[in-house]
């Protein structure tokens, strides 16, 4: 009897004898994950979960998980001749994503409820779900790769062969038991290989533009969601420069961003030549909003938390001060760093702790950084983790003699 190779999917059984679930959001990039699986023969099971108030859902377009892309992901399903389930998730979601959401805004924080989403629902409970339907792995439409070292044997995540789509820096917190889980069919492709196949599969979703909302805020209105949700998010309050003066009102600290210079409500004259001023930081304790010139923002250190690291950590305390980089003994490690999805990587030094805790020094300053942003590294084109940012400073370094 010959020896079965491994398959597309990096598993050692026939595609008929491998159960993948499909991750369906109801968009084209899921619609042809699973398309494409189903046609190399293997056992396809299309999941979909329902995040939000289904009736609301239906009023609003071009975001995920809203009630026209459950039933397009049905559509797929039937189509394409595999099961198809709808889970009702709308508990969970709002526990897990939007309450952090309003709650993050509340601490003048910045957040990015699509990582939460993939921390606490999609890639937890959502698989704990495949798994109990016997799969072998779950697959999704992200556009990032999943490269098996082979020196190592460890499965890792490296940036989209398409930068402009990568989703590596919302993947930060897969952990390494489940990335060796998932599978990412799409990150060697561009975005049109990927309409491509779907008109070639005769998908409904093939034209379906890509959602650009936060799925839960209409018309990206965050303000308006927190301050239904959380309505002491809308208390007046001072604008105070970082001299002292006070020099204009808020109505809520939730309208505000680190880095905002447009819209706060401020006269001229306030600042020497009528400079711009800018939000430097956000002071829920105190309720005020704390605003200067653009040096001011300047940042060259973030201090992370909750940190998700894809290498070898830190030892405990009492053990070697060292950690380990894949078994190589360092102290720091050189990296590039992202603190926005859109931005391009940067370089910077990442020094580890044993605790989860990381602090990161930017070699050159940058400016808005934000708590509540994530922090996410890469050692050349690889992802290695990241974390939430709890707070920035500026260096002070003192000039050679």
């Amino acid at each position: 009897m010959s020896e079965i190779k491994l398959n597309s999917l990096g598993i050692n059984k026939a595609p008929k004898d491998t159960r993948v679930v499909v991750a369906m959001s109801g968009g084209v990039d899921s619609s042809v994950v699973a398309a494409l699986l189903a046609e190399e023969g293997y056992d396809v099971v299309g999941v979909t979960l329902q995040l939000y108030d289904h009736g609301a859902a239906l009023k609003k377009k071009g975001a995920c998980c809203a009630g026209q892309d459950i039933y397009d992901a049905r559509r797929v399903a039937e189509m394409k001749g595999f099961p198809h389930y709808v889970l009702d998730y709308e508990s969970n979601f709002r526990e897990q994503v939007i309450d952090d959401f309003a709650d993050s805004y509340l601490r003048g924080e910045t957040p990015i409820p699509c990582v939460r989403c993939n921390q606490s629902v999609k890639f937890k409970d959502l698989l704990a779900v495949a798994r109990d339907l016997g799969a072998d792995c779950m697959a999704t439409g992200h556009y990032i790769q999943r490269n098996v070292n082979p020196d190592t044997g460890r499965a890792e995540l490296i940036r989209a062969h398409d930068h402009g789509k990568d989703q590596s820096y919302f993947l930060f917190a897969t952990t390494q038991e489940q990335l060796d889980f998932l599978r990412f069919p799409l990150g060697g492709w561009t975005k049109d290989v990927t309409r491509q196949h779907a008109q070639r599969l005769g998908l409904i979703t093939a034209d379906k533009p890509d959602s650009q909302d936060i799925c839960f805020v209409p018309n990206g209105d965050y303000a308006g969601i927190v301050k239904r949700m959380r309505p002491q998010a809308q208390q007046p309050g001072d604008i105070v420069h970082i001299d002292g003066r006070v020099v204009g009102k808020h109505d809520g600290i939730v309208g505000y961003t680190i880095g905002q210079r447009k819209g706060l409500g401020i006269g001229g004259g306030v600042s020497e030549n009528n400079d711009p001023l800018y939000v430097v930081r956000i002071d829920p304790a105190t309720n005020r909003i704390i605003v200067g010139p653009k040096d001011a923002l300047a940042r060259d250190i973030l201090n992370l938390k909750d940190g998700n690291w894809l290498i070898d950590t830190p030892p405990a305390p009492g053990a070697s001060p060292t950690c380990a980089l894949d078994g190589e003994g360092v102290d720091h490690i050189p990296v590039m760093v992202k603190f926005r999805s859109v931005m391009a990587p940067i370089p910077a030094t990442l020094h580890l702790d044993h605790d989860g805790h990381a602090r990161i020094q930017l070699n050159d300053a940058q400016y808005g950084i934000s708590p509540g942003q994530a922090a996410v590294c890469y050692i050349n084109d690889r992802m290695i983790g990241g974390g939430w940012i709890e707070s920035t400073a500026h260096s002070v370094i003192p000039l050679a003699a």
